[in-house]
């Protein structure tokens, strides 16, 4: 689930938009490699959702999402620069792709370690909920900051703070019970600071170069990245319906593809027009889409309601998106 779906979806983009778009297999991998990346914005807070709600959890579905998301965008990024460096004429580091598990492995180290420390410390010393969530949130952002300062140690960030997470939750549920609740509503006005500066960064102009040829491309290399997650899961105890929810889980774009997407343009590469406005079609198709997929297919009751309630918002959204394109 790290790297299978995102290899899936930029063998789907190599073999499709060379023909759809006329690019060349280079720039169809550059552009495949900025597609594949999972959406944070739209996984994490659904996932924290459904394991605050209980549903899922006894298979670990929520958490192999999250965990499963964080690494992919440390592989799609990692596979991103490869390819860029080849459309400028630089070598190939297979260093690169060493230190992706490198990367992951001292991130659960450090993470977990880091996590049992903190637990250790909350209790020697009694202090209050809001002192513990500064305490975390500070250590939070230092690992995170780590990872960019210093860059010549693989050291996934993210994975570090997700580590830190569970083993406060292993060895203090209580405290981490607590501290869930607190970053649950501290998400809410994060989440929309997230999504205005995800809205900030799209071009609507460039949609219109693109075409609806695009589109096509776009759900088609969704299918291979589905097919993907299917064979991660396919010898698992998963059911059918659980199966689909992570198939369906694993399809929105939005803040990668807003972050690198118009890197080759500013690069100057020949494709970087053609992968901006991709990207831009990208978020606006599937972060909406992944978002009610999920919303839909996690629950049993009222499905009804709730899948006319979603179709209703999704027709008004795509009007607004063909208002633009017109």
């Amino acid at each position: 689930m790290c790297f299978v779906p995102a290899c899936f979806e930029m063998l789907g983009m190599i073999l499709l938009a060379p023909k759809l778009l006329g690019l060349s297999l280079l720039d169809a991998a550059i552009l495949g490699a900025v597609i594949a990346a999972v959406s944070p914005a739209v996984v994490v807070p659904r996932m924290i959702r459904l394991i605050d709600e209980n549903r899922g959890t006894s298979k670990g579905i929520p958490q192999m999402i999250l965990a499963g998301a964080s690494v992919d965008d440390v592989f799609v990024i990692v596979m991103f620069t490869t390819f860029t460096g080849l459309a400028k004429g630089e070598s190939v580091s297979w260093l690169n792709f060493v230190n992706i598990p490198v990367s992951i492995i001292i991130g659960i180290a450090a993470g977990f370690g880091i996590g049992l420390l903190l637990s250790i410390f909350f209790d020697k010393i009694k202090i209050s909920l809001p002192v513990c969530t500064i305490i975390v949130f500070a250590v939070s952002f230092l690992m995170n900051w780590l990872e960019g300062a210093f860059s010549f140690i693989p050291f996934a960030g993210l994975i570090a703070i997700m580590a830190l997470g569970t083993a406060i939750k292993r060895k203090k549920p209580d405290i981490a019970a607590s501290l869930s609740t607190v970053f649950d509503k501290l998400w809410i006005p994060a989440e929309i600071f997230l999504f205005v500066l995800v809205g900030a960064s799209v071009a609507i102009d460039s949609i219109k170069t693109a075409g609806f040829l695009s589109v096509i491309l776009i759900l088609a290399v969704l299918l291979f990245r589905m097919l993907g997650v299917f064979i991660c899961t396919i010898c698992t105890d998963l059911s059918k319906r659980e199966k689909l929810f992570c198939m369906l889980a694993y399809t929105s774009k939005a803040t990668v593809q807003a972050a690198i997407g118009g890197l080759p343009l500013a690069m100057g590469l020949e494709c970087g027009q053609t992968v901006l406005s991709v990207s831009v079609i990208a978020i606006m198709i599937t972060a909406p889409l992944g978002a009610f997929a999920i919303d839909l297919t996690y629950k049993k009751t009222a499905l009804i309601q709730q899948i006319t309630r979603k179709w209703l918002e999704l027709f008004a959204y795509f009007d607004s998106v063909f208002l633009l394109l017109t």
